[in-house]
C-alpha cells in the first residue's frame, strides 16, 4: 500500500482542520465549557461537545439525529462566508447560563440542556438558520425565508415578529458586506429581559444582481446573487427594535456625519454599514460606518423611541480599523474602543488608559468584572494573551512562542495554544491549569522546518523553507515565492499551520520556498499596515523583490536566476502582478482566485484602501493586472473555481481575455463547481502538484 503523501492529507483533512475543537462558549460561573470538534482528523462531521468537571462529553452527534447534509439556501451562504469546510453542527448559541444550546441541522432546530444531554427536535414554521435563545432560554429566536420568527422552548407559539415586505428584503441575516468584510457573525440580538430584539433588516434591491453559472452542467440554470462591487450601491441597512408583545420601532441612525472630516483624497459622509451591535442592561446600541470608512458613531438606541445618542465618535485619516469584541463596557472603568493612535490597541475611555504602544491588539476576547482579556503581538510572529485590571495592570499570561488565544467566563480561562510542536487546548481555573480539551487533528506527514528571518531595511518578517535533506554545498535551489501578504491575515507565524507543511512539501520537492508578510499585513503598527493606502500593488510587491534579494544575501545556494511565486486569492493577485511588474525577479506565476480588476471585489473591503473607482479611478488603473496584461513576459497559470461568488470567475475570464488579445500566452485552469474555498479532495491535492510542475517545467528546474 502506497503511503499518503502531504497533499492528499492535506486535502483529506480539510488543510489539517479535522479533529481541532473550536466555537468554545465558557458559562459565567465558569463550570460548563461548549464545544464543536469532529470525531477525528478523518471525519468531516461536526459534533457538540461539553467539558464539565474534567470530561468531555459529546452533546449532539447529527448522525444519530438524522442530518441529511442538506442546508437552506441562505444558511449555505452563510457557511460560505465564514469559509466553512465541515458538515454536521458548524454552530450554535446559548442562553446567558449556558444551560440550553440549540443549533440547526439539515433547516430543522434543535436543543440540548447541558445537565440533560438529549437532543429535542423543536418544530418550526419553516427551514431555521441562525437559531439563538432567549438570555433565560424559554425562547428561540430564528429566521427563516428572510423573516425574524420566535417560538417557545416547547415548540408551541412559533410567529413572526417582522416579516420581508419583499423578496429582496431580509430580517436578521447579514448582507454580503457584513458578513464578507465586515465578518459580522449576528444580526439580531436579544434584551437582556428577553421582551425584545434589536434586529437588522436588509434591503438588497438597490445592490446589483449577478449570475454565477456551472460551465459543465449548461442545463442548469445560473444562480443569482446580490453583489456590491466597488462604486455601486450597498444594501439598504436599519435597525429595528421588536418586541414580543408586537411593539416595533425603527432606530433614527444618524443620516451623515457632522463636523469636520479627516483629510484625504474621497470623503463620503453617509452611514452605510452596521459594524457592531448588542443589547446590554443599559440598552440597545450600534456602530455605524460612513462609507469612506474615516468615521463612526457609536450610538445608544432608545428602546422604546428609536432615539439614537452619540457615546462616541471615531475618526481616521485613511480608515477606521476595528478591533474584534470592542466596543465593550467594564463595570466602573467605561466603554473599552479601538484606537489607531500609532498602533492598534484598546482605549478605557473613563480612566484615559490604553494598551501600551509596543503591542498590536489582536481581539478583545471578553470582560470579566474590570478584567479585560485580549491578544496582543510585541512581535509580529507571535501573538499572546494579555489581561488588564485596575490593580494588577496588564499582564502576559502565555510565555511560549506561538499564537495564542483564549475563551472566558468566571474564572475559567479555555486557553487555545497553537506552537510550532503543535495545538494544545488548556481549562485554566483560578489562574492555573485544570484540564485538557484534546485536539484530534493528524500532524502532516511532511514536518515543516520553517526558518524565520528578518529581512532589509523594512525588516521584513520572513519563513524560509530548503529541503529537508539539503546539505551545504548540495548546489544551487530555484526559488518559489508563496505569500498572502495582504490585509487581514498574517503566514508568517510561529504557530502550526497547513501552510508550513505544503510550503516544506514543495522546498522538497528540490526548492527554497519563501514566505513574506509585508507592508499592509496586520500585527505591526498603524503606518505598516496603511503604507498601501491607494495602491494595494506596488509596495507589496516591492516587499517580496527585496524579501528574495536579502535572503539570497544571507543563503547564497538560492538561484534568484529561477524564482517562482505563487498564491491565492489576494496571494494569488500578488502573483501575477509580480510577473507584470517585476519580470527580473520573477520569472513564473500561479495565481488562484485572483481578483485582477479591483472595481469587481466589493465596496466595503476596496474602497477602504483605494477610494471610491469615479472619485479615484487612477488607483484603481495602477493596480488592475487586466490594464497590464500587456507587459506580461513570463509564463503564467491562473487558476480561478467556476462557482466563487466572492472572487468571481469574470476577475480571471477578463484578465485571460486581455492577455490573449496582447498576444500574450498564459495557461488557465478552470475548476468547476469549486467556490473560493477549495478544500475537495481530488482537487486541492491534484493542484498542488499541477502548481508543482507547472513551476518545474517554467523554471527548466
Amino acid at each position: 500500500m502506497t503511503a499518503e503523501d502531504l497533499p492528499l492529507q492535506h486535502a483529506r483533512t480539510k488543510r489539517f482542520s479535522l479533529g481541532v475543537p473550536r466555537g468554545f462558549t465558557v458559562s459565567p460561573d465558569g463550570d460548563r465549557v461548549v464545544f464543536l470538534r469532529t470525531t477525528s482528523g478523518r471525519s468531516t462531521t461536526g459534533l457538540l461537545w461539553l467539558y464539565e468537571n474534567g470530561e468531555e462529553r459529546l452533546l449532539a452527534d447529527p448522525l444519530a439525529l438524522g442530518d441529511s447534509g442538506e442546508v437552506p439556501e441562505a444558511e449555505r451562504i452563510r457557511r460560505e462566508r465564514a469559509r466553512e469546510t465541515s458538515a454536521g453542527i458548524v454552530s450554535y448559541a446559548t442562553d446567558t447560563a449556558v444551560r440550553l444550546v440549540v443549533f440547526a441541522l439539515s433547516g430543522a432546530l434543535w436543543a440540548v440542556r447541558t445537565d440533560e444531554g438529549v437532543p429535542r427536535r423543536i418544530p418550526t414554521a419553516g427551514p431555521v438558520v441562525a437559531p439563538h435563545p432567549s438570555p433565560d432560554g424559554s425562547r428561540i429566536a430564528y429566521v427563516s425565508d428572510g423573516a425574524l420568527r420566535v417560538v417557545r422552548i416547547d415548540g408551541t407559539a412559533d410567529r413572526a415578529l417582522a416579516r420581508p415586505e419583499g423578496p429582496e428584503i431580509t430580517y436578521g441575516l447579514s448582507d454580503h458586506v457584513s458578513a464578507e468584510s465586515l465578518h459580522r457573525t449576528g444580526s439580531f440580538w436579544w434584551s437582556p429581559d428577553g421582551d425584545a430584539l434589536l434586529v437588522v433588516r436588509v434591503d438588497n434591491a438597490p445592490v446589483q444582481q449577478w449570475f454565477i453559472s456551472d460551465p459543465a452542467d449548461p442545463t442548469r440554470p445560473p444562480r443569482a446573487i446580490r453583489y456590491p462591487a466597488a462604486g455601486t450601491a450597498n444594501a439598504e441597512l436599519s435597525l429595528h427594535v421588536v418586541g414580543l408583545d408586537g411593539e416595533r420601532v425603527e432606530a433614527r441612525l444618524p443620516k451623515e456625519a457632522s463636523g469636520p472630516h479627516p483629510a484625504g483624497d474621497w470623503t463620503d459622509p453617509s452611514f452605510e454599514y452596521v459594524v457592531h451591535a448588542a443589547w446590554d442592561d443599559a440598552g440597545p446600541s450600534a456602530v455605524v460606518q460612513t462609507r469612506d470608512q474615516r468615521s463612526a458613531y457609536l450610538l445608544r438606541i432608545g428602546s422604546s423611541t428609536g432615539l439614537t445618542t452619540t457615546l462616541h465618535h471615531l475618526r481616521d485619516a485613511a480608515w477606521l480599523e476595528f478591533i474584534p469584541g470592542t466596543p465593550a463596557t467594564t463595570a466602573t472603568a467605561g466603554l473599552v474602543l479601538t484606537t489607531q493612535e500609532g498602533t492598534r490597541g484598546l482605549l478605557l475611555t473613563e480612566t484615559g488608559v490604553r494598551t501600551p504602544e509596543s503591542m498590536y491588539v489582536h481581539e478583545l476576547l471578553g470582560v470579566v468584572g474590570d478584567r479585560l482579556y485580549f491578544t496582543a503581538s510585541e512581535e509580529p510572529t507571535e501573538t499572546h494573551v494579555w489581561s488588564y485590571d485596575p490593580e494588577k495592570g496588564f499582564e502576559r499570561l502565555t510565555d511560549e512562542p506561538g499564537v495564542h488565544r483564549a475563551t472566558v467566563g468566571g474564572d475559567t480561562a479555555v486557553l487555545d495554544s497553537t506552537t510550532l510542536d503543535g495545538q494544545t487546548v488548556t481549562v485554566h481555573r483560578d489562574g492555573g491549569p485544570a484540564g485538557r480539551i484534546r485536539v484530534l487533528a493528524e500532524r502532516p506527514v511532511t514536518e515543516p522546518r520553517p526558518r524565520f528571518l528578518t529581512l532589509g531595511e523594512r525588516e521584513l518578517r520572513a519563513a524560509l523553507y530548503l529541503p529537508t535533506s539539503n546539505e551545504p554545498g548540495a548546489g544551487r535551489l530555484p526559488v518559489i515565492v508563496h505569500s498572502y501578504a495582504g490585509p487581514g491575515a498574517q503566514k508568517v507565524v510561529k504557530a502550526a499551520a497547513w501552510h508550513h507543511a505544503v510550503n516544506q512539501w514543495f522546498a522538497d520537492q528540490g526548492f527554497a520556498v519563501l514566505c513574506v508578510d509585508g507592508r499592509g499585513t496586520p500585527g505591526r503598527d498603524r503606518a505598516w499596515e496603511t503604507a498601501i493606502h491607494g495602491d494595494q500593488l506596488m509596495p507589496v510587491i516591492e516587499d517580496q523583490a527585496d524579501a528574495v534579494r536579502a535572503a539570497a544575501e544571507l543563503f547564497p545556494e538560492l538561484d534568484t536566476g529561477r524564482v517562482a511565486i505563487r498564491g491565492w486569492s489576494f496571494g494569488g493577485y500578488l502573483a501575477a502582478g509580480a510577473v507584470l511588474h517585476r519580470p527580473d525577479v520573477f520569472h513564473a506565476a500561479v495565481a488562484g482566485a485572483a481578483p485582477t480588476d479591483l472595481r469587481l471585489y466589493d465596496t466595503h473591503w476596496k474602497e477602504r484602501f483605494m477610494g471610491h473607482p469615479d472619485v479615484q479611478p487612477e488607483n484603481y488603473e495602477r493596480c488592475s493586472l487586466v490594464a497590464h496584461a500587456h507587459k506580461l513576459t513570463r509564463p503564467l497559470m491562473l487558476v480561478h473555481g467556476m462557482a466563487d461568488d466572492n472572487v468571481a470567475p469574470a476577475h480571471m475570464l477578463r484578465f485571460s481575455a486581455a492577455l490573449l488579445a496582447a498576444g500574450r500566452p498564459h495557461t488557465v485552469l478552470p475548476l468547476p463547481g469549486a467556490t473560493h474555498s477549495v478544500t475537495q479532495e481530488g482537487v486541492i491535492d491534484t493542484l498542488l502538484r499541477l502548481d508543482l510542475d507547472f513551476i518545474k517545467k517554467s523554471l527548466n528546474s
